[in-house]
């Protein structure tokens, strides 16, 4: 009775220490997690005919703090981004091209406004993963 209380005291620790050398450490370069900000639905183009435009935005970050500055700011990002795709023109948003460019825009934007608030840009990447122009 007492060997095998032995080898199953033996076998726990055993696994419990295999089962620790099997973790490994995330590191901050490991961390990548995405934001989903709500559907963006707004007019553009200026005078004449009235033209919308629906865009769905996904933001990368790399680090829960990031992810948790993004969040406290979302306020001020939605603002701005808003105030962004309202001033584009018929041409900014026709091509995929130009598509692309405004995505760097709006990224940089982001960026811009955590470093003002933050002092750091915290976000690495900002995807359209819907773009409606109508």
């Amino acid at each position: 009775m007492l060997k095998r209380l032995v080898l199953l005291i033996i076998m726990t620790f055993s696994v419990q220490l295999a089962w620790a050398e099997g973790e490994e450490e995330k590191t901050v370069e490991d961390y990548v997690n995405y934001i989903e900000l709500k559907p963006f639905v707004t007019n553009f183009g200026g005078v004449g005919k009235t033209r919308f435009l629906k865009c769905e935005v996904t933001i990368q970050v790399a680090s829960e703090s990031a992810h948790h500055a993004v969040n406290f700011h979302m306020a001020h990002i939605r603002n701005d981004m808003v105030f962004l795709l309202s001033a584009q023109t018929d041409e900014t948003v026709a091509t995929v091209a130009a598509q692309q460019e405004l995505a760097k825009k709006a990224l940089k934007k982001v960026q811009d406004i955590l470093v003002e608030e933050e002092g750091e840009g915290f976000v690495s990447d900002l995807f359209f993963t819907s773009f409606v122009v109508q």
